[in-house]
């Protein structure tokens, strides 16, 4: 067996299903879970269609690199979104079966497991970065959230005989959990490293179409753009972006996202992705065309959770330290005012209110003397309006009776 399987950690809802092994329910309550990320709001049904319309196309084998009329679309909605010039739909976009692929995969084309590799990684951060380091045979560097910067990360901190080993660099913006957005001097600075040490980085933005603000997150490309790197001769030089239609357009299940950006690193990509057999269903293509063409959906999707999280978070902020992110369907909530740990809170919300959250220690690693998830609970708001403000009622009866009955031991 493949030796570096054994590097792997338990995925954080292992973890939760371990620390609710033998917990006695509290009968009273029905159960609302705010802790899987799962998109819940109804797909669009003119997508649904496009899927069945094209049923058809199961009669044949899908190429890796895709329909043109995807990638064309694709590459004209990046056009509109992000005020970027048109990209190459032939050279600079591929699409993928969602990102968490895509970005495992990533890390087995670029990596050169003889080499020391590093992989840089935000901490916390999204399992899969850690997983693909390990299994491209590179470790992670993992580089700390911080609250006093809007949970962004000090890319200073990192010395530069880490940046020299470093191959791939993943980030989320916006982030997951704590929703922060990066700012076009923060994509200055990761830029001018990349040119600098001649690493990739891969720029995962699956969350970009749910914001809170009246202006839409700045996307990787755009930044690159802004600062001129779309007209030099390698445009977007080591930069890959990843998309996915499954929180813009509530298709989880159908897999479908895309990689852009820099075509040398696609180029040597999709020669990995033919091999490695991650071609598109014809049908999911169909739909994903539809999908990407219309804006509609998305502006009534955003609109839900904007309503969702006006309502919520008020109410959260009266028995816990959280705040409004920047974007994506996540609070990142401070616990530690309660008296219990992010672990002890979990397991008794869920045992006296039959709420389920996700301990922010599960989403970090212990880095650099801290584990910046402790004391923290990952709430994705993902059910509807009345189902999200119900469970909110419930962790605010929970909290308001800490103080008499707060356990400090687990």
């Amino acid at each position: 067996m493949n030796p570096l399987l054994a590097k792997l950690q338990p995925y954080p809802f292992e973890k939760l299903r371990q620390l609710f092994a033998g917990v006695t329910v509290n009968p009273d309550y029905a159960p609302i879970s705010l802790g899987m990320g799962e998109p819940k709001h109804p797909t669009p049904a003119f997508i649904e269609q496009a899927l069945t319309d094209n049923i058809h196309g199961l009669a044949s084998y899908p190429t890796t690199i895709g329909s043109e009329a995807l990638r064309t679309a694709i590459a004209g909605w990046l056009e509109r979104r992000y005020g970027i010039p048109k990209l190459n739909p032939a050279t600079q976009i591929l699409p993928v079966n969602g990102s968490r692929e895509a970005l495992f995969a990533l890390a087995q084309t670029v990596i050169d497991p003889s080499a020391g590799s590093l992989v840089i990684s935000p901490n916390p951060f999204y399992q899969i970065y850690e997983g693909a380091a390990y299994l491209a045979g590179a470790e992670p560097y993992f580089v700390n959230s911080d609250p006093t910067r809007n949970f962004g990360c000090d890319y200073d901190s990192v010395p530069a005989s880490v940046w020299e080993k470093v191959k791939l660099l993943f980030l989320c913006s916006p982030g997951n959990p704590t929703g922060a957005v990066l700012t076009l001097t923060d994509w200055e600075h990761l830029f001018a490293l990349s040119e600098r040490y001649d690493f990739v980085i891969a720029a995962d933005e699956c969350y970009s179409e749910i914001y809170h603000g009246d202006t839409p997150p700045l996307g990787a490309l755009q930044a690159a753009h802004m600062l001129g790197l779309s007209t030099i001769e390698r445009p977007y030089a080591r930069l890959v972006v990843f998309s996915s239609l499954s929180k813009r357009s509530n298709v989880p299940g159908m897999r479908s996202g895309f990689v852009a950006g820099d075509a040398e690193v696609l180029k040597k990509f999709l020669l990995y992705r033919t091999y490695h057999g991650g071609a598109m269903s014809p049908a999911v293509q169909a739909a994903s065309v539809a999908a990407w063409n219309d804006e509609t959906h998305v502006e009534e999707n955003r609109a839900k959770y904007r309503a969702k999280f006006d309502a919520i978070t008020p109410l959260l902020q009266s028995v816990m330290d959280v705040q409004l992110p920047d974007a994506g369907f996540y609070l990142w909530a401070d616990v530690s005012r309660t008296g219990l740990s992010d672990t002890q809170f979990a397991q008794r919300l869920y045992a006296e209110y039959n709420v389920t959250v996700l301990p922010g220690s599960y989403l970090a690693r212990d880095a650099h003397g801290i584990n910046p998830g402790r004391n923290r609970i990952r709430m994705a708001l993902v059910a509807e309006t009345a189902e999200g403000l119900e469970a909110a009622l419930r962790i605010v009866k929970f909290c308001q009776q800490l103080p008499a009955s707060a356990s400090t031991t687990h």
